[in-house]
């Protein structure tokens, strides 16, 4: 059997001063991710995360404030057959979003309450759990 294919992204992590993460659906699909995107050669996983922020939500993100909160391994949410390799960082929320390029909607999520059923597996089961605390560092 052959490997699964693998996609490798970066993602940032935008929260409000309530403590709501920003989600975005991108156009013609159904789940909600966090914004990020796959590399351009040769561009690390921080610029990646800069650009596509700026690109996505319009966000000007200062690579320096960057903080790593891990990186991740799950089944894609738009390409089936897939797994993501994502790297996500957390970054200041600055300035104003609004949906740009692929980005068909935005969703503000509060990770503390109930969570809809149309997230990505990346965000659902990894991100948000390191957020709230709940995922063992060995997991990270």
């Amino acid at each position: 059997m052959p490997p699964t294919p693998v996609i490798h992204v970066s993602a940032v992590v935008l929260r409000r001063a309530s403590g709501e993460v920003l989600t975005v659906r991108k156009r013609g699909t159904h789940r909600f991710m966090l914004p990020g995107g796959k590399p351009e050669p040769g561009e690390s996983a921080a610029r990646t995360a800069v650009r596509e922020a700026y690109e996505e939500v319009g966000v000007v993100l200062d690579e320096a404030r960057l903080h790593e909160l891990g990186t991740f391994r799950a089944a894609a949410a738009n390409e089936a057959g897939h797994e993501v390799v994502g790297t996500v960082f957390e970054h200041p929320l600055v300035g104003t979003t609004a949906p740009a390029g692929e980005i068909e909607e935005l969703r503000w999520l509060d990770p503390a309450g109930d969570l809809p059923d149309d997230l990505a597996p990346l965000l659902e089961h990894h991100v948000l759990p390191v957020l709230a605390g709940t995922t063992p560092a060995a997991e990270r």
